[in-house]
């Protein structure tokens, strides 16, 4: 059983930076792919950017350009840094490993809320 643990959400301004972070319980990186997903009210969850095991980043369009993922192995921990953030970017961002050779063995974490509002 994997554990995921999801930080650092918040209320910021539009234009505003945050830093999410996401630990988890042992290191997983090797053998599953790592994503953050979000959820705004009224719509489905969707695939906000993602790193495989490989190391390849991908993004959603809406945030290329302003979001990035990375990890620290070392943590076991996987970042996601926002910037120039805009009040559609308000939703509850969850974490997601799912593993790379058995996709239905997948684990999320509780989710964090982050609100973009003057």
């Amino acid at each position: 059983q994997v554990q995921l643990v999801e930080s650092g959400g918040g209320l910021v301004q539009p234009g505003g930076s945050l830093r999410l972070s996401c630990a988890a319980s042992r290191n997983i990186f090797s053998i599953n792919d790592m994503g953050w997903y979000r959820q705004a009210p009224g719509k489905q969850r969707e695939l906000v950017a993602a790193v495989t095991s490989g190391g390849t980043t991908n993004y959603a369009d809406s945030v290329k350009g302003r979001f990035a993922i990375s990890r620290d192995n070392a943590k076991n921990t996987v970042y996601l840094q926002m910037n120039s953030l805009k009040p559609e970017d308000t939703a509850i961002y969850y974490c997601n490993a799912r593993n790379i050779y058995r996709s239905a063995l997948e684990y999320w974490g509780q989710g964090t809320q982050v609100t973009v509002s003057s």
